[in-house]
């Protein structure tokens, strides 16, 4: 796009796209503590990591809507997916496992270049940026 307030919206668009099913994963998580961290503990992952899980989805989920801190925030939710890909879909034979793990892959792929591209100026990370004197 050579368009730079379409791009910006345009990232705006996909912050928002890219956030909201963490943002309701967290809060589902939290009103099913003890059930997601039985499911946790199945795969062999310790359930006393779930509130780490937690502010990640729910709270980073809401730095990318936002753009706050969106570059480092994008690089662990993409290492986040590939982990949770790699722990809780890496299934082979089961056809709806492999495409959640590539679901995972792909969501991952898009953070990564939301870590490179930033959130654009409809962010607090360009308004930070505007009164820090870097724009």
């Amino acid at each position: 796009m050579n368009n730079p307030v379409l791009c910006d919206f345009t990232k705006l668009i996909a912050r928002i796209l890219m956030s909201v099913m963490f943002i309701v994963s967290g809060f589902a998580k939290i009103g099913a503590y003890a059930g997601t961290q039985e499911y946790m503990s199945s795969v062999g992952v310790p359930g006393a990591l779930l509130p780490l899980v937690i502010l990640l989805e729910l709270g980073g989920g809401l730095a990318i809507l936002f753009g706050f801190f969106t570059r480092w925030v994008a690089l662990a939710f993409a290492l986040f997916c590939l982990v949770s890909a790699w722990l809780f879909h890496n299934v082979p034979g089961d056809q709806m496992q492999q495409i959640m793990f590539m679901k995972n892959l792909t969501i991952a792929g898009g953070f990564l270049v939301l870590a490179c591209a930033g959130a654009g100026k409809f962010s607090f990370d360009h308004a930070m940026a505007r009164v820090g004197g870097r724009q």
